[in-house]
């Protein structure tokens, strides 16, 4: 299996694990990769040196205070030091505000509360993200939509075509932030996006259950499905069980579990790799 979503130490926030000891769960349990992720830290780096143990991992970079936002020269930096995802804002989207959920400012306040958003919400920002759309576009990566709204995900995922993006993921696009309807994701999953659905989901989300996440996938299909952990949490499964203990809970509602698999291992892991 391929995990396309995971944390580790050091964050902001205690993680189960750091690099090194995630990279090590995963090559004990066989995936054959991971991607890192961070809300407030390039990964391109500890990827770089957490890849030395023999076993493929990713970095990127999440666009979040840290970086400024939306910011190009951000993205030119983790790209060319081989970045393979660029997020859009995560923790520092206006949806995580809206909803209440962990930011830096949490942490420590004197960061600040600003918040970042794109076209329609936000139509100052459309060049600095088109410039950005062009810059994946340019390195092949994939183009990870954070925690943007519906809306903004819709716009974005039409520019990221016409810029010749063609590695598209919704973020968890289920989940609290941004609580997509699974239609609209059916239909972003037309023009070519792959739809994630997380193990931190069923652990963490309020009210989500299995049968609901797969009345999700239902209604997406499994084309254009990935299944990821978004673990690494101090009170969750290790990743690579968290992942697994996604699969088994989705087809015991039912689901294709082969379809399931290829979820979790090829689509994913075609999506990253060149």
């Amino acid at each position: 299996m391929f995990d396309l979503h995971v944390h580790a130490a050091p964050d902001i926030v205690d993680r189960r694990a750091d690099d090194a000891g995630t990279a090590r769960a995963y090559a004990d349990a066989g995936f054959t990769g991971f991607v890192l992720k961070a809300h407030y830290e390039s990964t391109v780096g500890r990827a770089h040196a957490a890849s030395a143990a023999g076993l493929p991992v990713y970095g990127g970079v999440a666009l979040n205070q840290h970086v400024g936002g939306l910011n190009p020269a951000a993205v030119a930096a983790a790209l060319a030091a081989g970045g393979r995802v660029v997020w859009l804002p995560t923790a520092d989207a206006h949806t995580q505000h809206a909803a209440g959920l962990p930011r830096l400012c949490h942490v420590e306040p004197r960061a600040g509360r600003h918040t970042y958003a794109l076209p329609p919400v936000e139509e100052s920002t459309e060049p600095a993200v088109r410039t950005i759309l062009a810059m994946i576009a340019e390195a092949d990566a994939v183009l990870a939509t954070g925690h943007v709204s519906t809306a903004e995900a819709a716009w974005v995922v039409a520019a990221a075509r016409t810029a010749g993006v063609t590695r598209i993921l919704l973020t968890h696009p289920s989940y609290t932030v941004p609580d997509m309807p699974a239609a609209a994701a059916r239909e972003l999953a037309e023009r070519g996006a792959f739809v994630e659905v997380t193990a931190y989901q069923l652990t963490h989300q309020p009210g989500c259950a299995a049968e609901r996440l797969a009345t999700y996938v239902r209604e997406v299909g499994y084309r254009q499905l990935v299944l990821s952990s978004d673990a690494g949490q101090p009170d969750s499964p290790s990743p690579p069980e968290a992942l697994e203990q996604l699969i088994d809970a989705l087809a015991g509602t039912g689901l294709d579990r082969s379809a399931l698999a290829a979820a979790a291992a090829e689509t994913p892991e075609r999506l990253v790799t060149r």
